[in-house]
């Protein structure tokens, strides 16, 4: 079955979420674990204890938190077992239902020997895998 990355991006926040908050996300996780499509997650500090490694033209740059010119920050990701992207995206729908405001990006994951689907190319290896696979 694929598996999905979906990065949850959000206003950052300056204090924990509310009590309630945080009991209607734990039953999300607890029920997603138990259900077999949630297989890891985690939410991320402020971005203040974090930094930015950028490597341009051979030269790397660390840039410290905060990042005040960022809307929206990474604030955590789930690894998601889903059948589809369709049920990937239904899956972070119901994430933001708990959640609140703020946007997820789901990925599929790769996984060695699968290729790279939605990715046209012309060589001899990837035109045999795809007339194996049909």
């Amino acid at each position: 079955m694929p598996r999905f990355l979906s990065i949850y991006k959000s206003v950052e926040r300056t204090s924990p979420p509310p009590p309630e908050e945080m009991a209607r996300m734990g039953k999300l996780v607890e029920d997603g674990f138990k259900s077999g499509y949630l297989l890891a997650t985690e939410g991320c500090l402020q971005t203040a204890l974090g930094a930015r490694i950028r490597q341009s033209q051979g030269k790397v740059t660390v840039t410290d938190g905060p990042f005040t010119e960022a809307k929206e920050v990474v604030a955590g990701f789930a690894i998601l077992n889903a059948s589809s992207k369709e049920e990937a995206i239904k899956l972070a729908k119901d994430f933001l239902q708990v959640a609140g405001e703020g946007e997820c990006e789901i990925r599929q994951i790769f996984e060695a020997g699968q290729g790279c689907p939605g990715l046209a190319t012309n060589t001899a290896e990837s035109k045999k895998e795809a007339a194996l696979a049909s």
